[in-house]
């Protein structure tokens, strides 16, 4: 790995020491890891903080348009050895360490996964910011310091249990607190209107409010010395506590402000499935919009007086439906604090704010109620009020006498505020995040907003970082890669092209396997530490890790190895080539049957895993509190990845792409990215199965589809589903699974059932290109070598040309 400066081991070593005397007052020899951790972190950011300093003169200096990415997740992972990646002094700490007897790998280990995401939106995010500041592109991500994230998951008798995730416990070495940025941000009370000299101002009272304290993370570029920064908002009280109201004994009272500001800030997606919990999701999303428009209004205004000229220095990406409040938030300052008419504030709001979505499934497409949006957030809610009544006005001209059009257009319809649609209306870009998704939102979803004005709509495949999915999580392979054709490849995945020479050379193929297999040996032995469970790393380790979802149809994975287990106890004749399943997700804390398949799959697992009749031939594995962490050791070791959603249901996917880039074939149907994953590796270098797009739609459209057909006519699937409900698995409780037994048989909506056979015919061709030694080596490594197009830093170049406009900024250190 290149190095981008001199680095001073001797003086590195000195400064770790020091920093154990000062942080903990003991001499090294008696340090914790966790303390060695600590002091580690602080001497790697006294290095970065020189860059950051450097890095946001010169944007100021040259006064350059800035990204601000808007999302309530980023899932960054441990920032230790993805720092040092990216300041390409990896081996070197490493070898420093060394000779204070410590092992870096180690000491990573001591460090918590930030908790500020749960899945693929936040792990894009993670991914987008590591790719603008490597492309030396200004940004600031913007989302919630929040204590408890998501949670923490346990399996306690195969149920899934959900733990305090307190990451924050011992501090986090790389932030930096901000509070000379603090702003306040108002919920509740009532709106007046004052009169001056014939203008009407609107002027919240009677509200609640919290401050808004900014705690910054740096963000490096590879190799570059840019370091953008991660802006995550903590909450605290106004003021934190009132004396007047303890003297009087009112304990509670004297403390209410702060309560308030704690919970918005205490877990990542409170559970919604009540009204406080819908009420506290709104209120953490304001609360950060609020805060990061406010903030970035002000830097703004520091170098430039005119407020019109806005669009050309700063662009809101709004990450999904989460931050679409901005648009309203946006106009608010404009008009109340700004001073300006509608006309112009719109004006600067559309050409300010774009909107990225991320699902094709309405339901995630947020709406709240009006009655608690309008008490909540009261001023916000009148301007969401013009924006609908101007926009309704707008489809009516479009469209006159065609109310359908306002129906599925309108932002405020049945009682709701429609968070996409204010998204749309108030952006210049909306864009989907694979080429498959972006056509079934202008062909369906989004249809009409799509013949409004075509011109908005545009496709970003998503990508992921190479430099945290290969280079730190795959040194094996990343080294291996770099031997045969350099190390253009950390910054330009393209160059992966160029292993392609290579995939018929036998001697290289050896070499490619081999690394596989010590993969494999590592993850086996995290399963071993972790679940105590024996697997065999000669085995095909097939892996499905990702959130549990109905729609991603975890449970066709597992009634699939059902009928394998069953195959091998009533088929003398049937063989099969050993295979370790491998699943590993978190369930929304309030999606009772995502929590079911967690179980069945925990109780196939002590069913299968137990009976010896079998010889090993299938283990079932549950990895639990599924995190990037451990998911970097997975991708390395996966030789299958499974990716298979119903059809026309997953937008893109980015774990289909941390499995390509690591040398594992996707089994999968057509798709989200799975279909431009196809594209670049060839379809027989995947194994593809099930309906289609189009089939799944047409269904859906026009019916057709009974589940009982199959179950009374498929003898293999009948069986399988007997098993759910007659206590096969649950011997205490037959009817545990009852539900699921009823989903399927009743409704089947992810046409699970429909899929059965055509996923069973692919595994089997899985089992049969595993045994063919060459080719299977062949085809994994075609994988790896046309895996450039997925990387997250073409995905931000087409983002920055086309969407933001944004121009590059060199960044050198002064010596």
């Amino acid at each position: 790995m290149k190095m981008l400066a001199d680095f001073d081991k001797e003086g590195f070593k000195k400064e770790v020491i020091t920093n154990v005397k000062t942080l903990f007052r003991k001499p090294i020899e008696e340090a914790t890891p966790q303390q060695v951790f600590q002091a580690v972190s602080y001497a790697v950011k006294d290095d970065i903080i020189d860059r950051w300093i450097a890095t946001h003169k010169e944007y100021e200096k040259k006064n350059v348009k800035t990204v601000y990415y808007l999302s309530m997740e980023f899932l960054m992972g441990r920032a230790l050895g993805n720092n040092l990646i990216n300041l390409t002094y990896y081996d070197a700490v490493k070898e420093a360490l060394d000779e204070l007897g410590f092992d870096l790998n180690f000491i990573e280990d001591q460090e918590p996964d930030a908790a500020l995401g749960n899945g693929g939106l936040g792990r894009l995010a993670a991914c987008f910011l590591d790719s603008l500041a490597t492309l030396g592109y200004p940004a600031y991500g913007c989302g919630i310091r929040y204590k408890y994230g998501m949670f923490k998951q346990g399996i306690k008798d195969g149920y899934q249990v959900e733990m305090p995730d307190d990451w924050l416990k011992d501090g986090n070495p790389f932030e930096v607190k901000r509070s000379e940025y603090a702003v306040e941000v108002k919920f509740g009370g009532y709106v007046r209107v004052e009169n001056k000299n014939g203008r009407n101002y609107f002027i919240q009272d009677g509200y609640q409010s919290v401050r808004a304290v900014p705690y910054d993370l740096p963000v490096i570029g590879y190799g570059n010395n840019v370091v953008n920064t991660l802006r995550i908002w903590d909450a605290e009280a106004i003021q934190e506590f009132c004396l007047d109201s303890f003297d009087k004994g009112e304990y509670e009272k004297a403390v209410e402000q702060q309560n308030l500001a704690k919970t918005i800030v205490e877990v990542l997606y409170p559970n919604d499935n009540h009204y406080a919990g819908k009420e506290l999701r709104l209120r953490q999303q304001y609360f950060f919009i609020s805060a990061s428009v406010q903030r970035a209004i002000l830097k703004f205004k520091e170098l430039n007086k005119d407020i019109h000229k806005l669009p050309e220095k700063v662009t809101f990406q709004m990450n999904d439906t989460h931050p679409t409040v901005a648009v309203a938030e946006l106009m608010r300052i404009l008009m109340d604090e700004e001073g300006l008419e509608w006309d112009d504030a719109w004006d600067i709001t559309t050409r300010t704010c774009a909107y990225t979505n991320h699902t094709i499934m309405a339901e995630a497409l947020e709406k709240w109620p009006i009655e608690l949006f309008s008490r909540l957030l009261p001023r916000i809610y009148q301007i969401v009020e013009e924006i609908n009544r101007r926009f309704v006005l707008k489809i009516q001209e479009m469209y006159p006498g065609n109310q359908d059009k306002v129906k599925n257009m309108a932002v405020l319809y049945d009682g709701q505020v429609k968070m996409a649609h204010l998204a749309i209306a108030g952006s210049y870009s909306v864009n989907g995040v694979a080429a498959l998704h972006t056509k079934i939102l202008e062909e369906r979803e989004l249809k009409d907003f799509y013949e409004m004005r075509p011109e908005q709509f545009n496709n970003k495949t998503n990508g992921i970082t190479q430099r945290r999915f290969l280079l730190h999580a795959n040194p094996l392979l990343a080294n291996w890669i770099t031997d045969k054709i350099g190390d253009e490849w950390i910054t330009n995945l393209s160059h992966l092209k160029k292993l392609k020479v290579y995939v018929n050379d036998e001697k290289c193929q050896h070499e490619f396997m081999n690394i596989k297999y010590q993969n494999k040996i590592r993850l086996a032995k995290y399963i071993k530490e972790h679940n105590n469970v024996d697997v065999d790393p000669r085995s095909i380790f097939d892996v499905q890790v990702k959130r549990l979802h109905e729609y991603k149809r975890q449970l066709l994975n597992i009634l699939h190895v059902m009928h394998l287990y069953n195959r091998l106890k009533t088929e003398p004749e049937f063989d099969m080539y050993p295979r370790t399943f491998i699943f590993g997700a978190k369930a929304s804390a309030g999606y009772k049957r995502a929590k079911l398949i967690i179980k069945l799959i925990n109780s196939v697992a002590d069913v299968v895993n137990n009976d010896a009749s079998i010889e090993g031939k299938i283990k079932v594995v549950f990895i639990e509190n599924y995190r990037v962490s451990n998911a970097e050791i997975i991708f390395a070791a996966a030789d299958v990845s499974e990716q298979i959603s119903t059809a026309s249901r997953e937008a893109s996917g980015t774990g289909n792409m941390k499995f390509m880039l690591n040398g594992a074939p996707t089994l999968g149907t057509m798709d989200g990215a799975n279909v431009e994953i196809v594209e670049e590796v060839g379809i027989e270098n995947a194994f593809i199965f099930g309906l289609s797009a189009e089939e799944v739609m047409k269904y859906e459209r026009e019916g057709g589809y009974n589940p009982m057909d199959i179950y009374n006519n498929n003898q293999a699937v009948r069986r399988v589903l007997t098993q759910l409900i007659d206590g096969t698995y649950a011997s205490d409780d037959p009817d545990r699974f009852r539900d699921l037994y009823d989903s399927l048989t009743k409704e089947d909506v992810y046409f699970i059932l429909k899929d059965f056979d055509s996923y069973a015919e692919a595994q089997q061709k899985v089992d049969k290109a595993y045994q063919d030694e060459k080719g299977w080596a062949k085809m994994a490594m075609l994988n790896t070598a046309c895996a450039g197009k997925f990387s997250s830093d073409r995905t931000i170049e087409e983002y920055a040309k086309e969407i933001w406009k944004l121009k590059k900024v060199k960044v050198s250190l002064d010596k």
